[in-house]
């Protein structure tokens, strides 16, 4: 795949899966747009990027706030012209528990970024590419897109509605030279799943061990490899995608349970 000549934006760029493409279309030739709210997580990328021989330009925003959204979309433009490629890929997990004892503050905490935030870059986003005529979009989802997982109510919500959002623009732009597609990203080793792993068991190589056997590939995943799906649905080679939820996940989805992650989760 070759990006030469074509700028991409990431949201989420300051580490894990956002940092790992953000290396993979730099080395495919791509200039960059990386947004965070993590400033200097976004200044390693950045760097990264640099020192991998790519270019990089950043915005430290909050993909909650529409200003914020609106003014990385136009810092975008205004520094390379034109965005042929959008990850929109920022994401929280939010507490675990389950949902009779919910805390209300953190499920709006997680609605506002995984939700929120990625309506409101389609929202800004989309405008852009439908003027240019050309354009792919790739929205994080999640295996929890197509599973209700215990303990993780408001993740399992938001990742629901991505994928919902990813058909309807799909629907709505298609026809007009812009794709819009999702990730669905499995077990991936990143500071998420951690999280995750130390959260469920009270300790984090066991919980890294139980998460692993969830997949027939019997291991978590690399944040590269959700990377190399996510450049290949922004690249020419996938131009007949359109509206699709892509597993990156080692065979979770065509093997699992909704209950293969147990209560306390």
């Amino acid at each position: 795949m070759d990006f030469t000549g074509r700028t991409a934006v990431i949201t989420g760029a300051a580490g894990g899966i956002g940092r790992a493409t953000a290396l993979r279309f730099a080395a495919a030739g791509a200039a960059l747009h990386l947004v965070d709210r993590d400033a200097a997580g976004l200044a390693a990328t950045a760097e990264a990027v640099s020192q991998a021989g790519g270019f990089a330009t950043t915005t430290t925003a909050d993909v909650t706030g529409a200003d914020d959204v609106r003014d990385y979309v136009q810092a975008a433009v205004s520094a390379h012209g034109h965005i042929d490629a959008f990850f929109n890929n920022a994401g929280i997990e939010g507490p675990v528990a389950p949902l009779a004892e919910y805390p209300i503050d953190g499920f709006d905490a997680v609605i506002a970024v995984n939700l929120r935030g990625v309506f409101l870059g389609l929202r800004h986003m989309l405008p852009v590419m439908l003027e240019q005529g050309s354009g792919a979009i790739v929205n994080t989802g999640s295996l929890a897109s197509e599973r209700g997982l215990p303990g993780t109510g408001a993740y399992n919500a938001t990742k629901h509605a991505v994928l919902g959002l990813t058909r309807t623009a799909a629907a709505e732009v298609g026809g007009a030279g812009v794709r819009v597609n999702a990730v669905l990203p499995g077990m991936i080793d990143t500071r998420m799943l951690r999280n995750l792993a130390g959260t469920i068991t009270g300790d984090l190589e066991e919980g890294l061990r139980f998460l692993a056997g969830v997949a027939p590939a019997a291991r978590t995943g690399l944040a590269d490899e959700v990377a190399a799906v996510v450049c290949f649905l922004c690249s020419d080679d996938a131009s007949f995608v359109q509206g699709v939820g892509w597993p990156v996940d080692g065979g979770a989805l065509a093997t699992m349970s909704n209950g293969s992650i147990p209560e306390g989760a």
